[in-house]
């Protein structure tokens, strides 16, 4: 079997496996973080047109997407994995709403050139070795004068997040494989030899790593504990509502980009 194809095989196992994690306290905060972007650098989203380049939160996560349709906004999405499109699509459907979704890949988007209005890829390019390559599609299917947000962990999270995260990677612990972090120069650097203007540079999540993940591990396998866990869980939303400063510093960058009118595609 191809490398290739051990990848996409691999993520198909994650959406088909994978417990859907919307009712940890934790997951809450990612979507009122999320909403926050959207509405801080996004707005209006009634009548455009918005690509998700993963639609995990759709099928396992904060439903974002949803809630950008919700809002007026023409939700499109694409992801590797089968099972997670099927999820992402459940959801819509459920909610009565319309999602046009592809079994696709970021690294080679099937959508024409300039082909929306806003693009969000929250967690997504880190997990590829050819993550300029993903850069390069966004900026080609992003139209002049558009926006999109891109987010990469953060390389300098102050609750070392990547560090652990590869500690459980070096002992399969860690159910989303290989995933690279950046600091705020290094990504603003990637963005904008893409072609891309940096419009704003924030983050999101700001909480210990090891916290997020046993605030999901109790609402997926042992609720009772989560008594405990959510404690602990709620200062850091309390410091991210009142505190603005906090934000930059959270495990999730979160960079603001715009097309300019007249950018040039690259060259395939």
């Amino acid at each position: 079997m191809s490398l290739e194809a051990t990848y996409r095989r691999f993520w198909d196992q994650v959406g088909s496996r994978f417990p859907d994690l919307r009712g940890a306290l934790s997951t809450d905060y990612y979507a009122e973080c999320e909403r926050r972007l959207f509405h801080d650098h996004l707005a209006p989203l009634d009548g455009s047109k918005i690509l998700k380049t993963d639609l995990w939160d759709e099928a396992k996560n904060t439903r974002i997407l949803a809630w950008a349709a919700d809002q007026g906004a023409c939700a499109y999405g694409v992801d590797l994995a089968a099972p997670t499109v099927t999820g992402a699509r459940e959801t819509f459907r459920a909610a009565r709403t319309t999602l046009r979704a592809a079994v696709a890949d970021v690294r080679a988007l099937p959508f024409c050139d300039g082909s929306f209005d806003a693009i969000y890829s929250m967690g997504t390019i880190e997990h590829f070795a050819e993550t300029e390559q993903a850069v390069a599609e966004i900026t080609r299917v992003l139209r002049p004068g558009g926006r999109a947000i891109i987010g990469v962990p953060n390389r300098l999270d102050p609750f070392l997040r990547p560090a652990l995260v590869r500690f459980m990677i070096t002992f399969g612990l860690y159910a989303y494989g290989e995933e690279k972090s950046y600091s705020r120069r290094a990504l603003r650097s990637m963005l904008e030899r893409a072609g891309l203007q940096v419009v704003a540079e924030t983050a999101i999540l700001f909480i210990p790593g090891w916290l997020r993940m046993l605030d999901l591990a109790c609402e997926c396998w042992c609720r009772p504990l989560g008594l405990v866990v959510r404690p602990l869980v709620r200062p850091f939303i309390w410091l991210d509502r009142h505190v603005p400063a906090v934000r930059r510093h959270g495990y999730l960058l979160a960079t603001v980009v715009s097309k300019r009118d007249g950018h040039a595609n690259p060259a395939p």
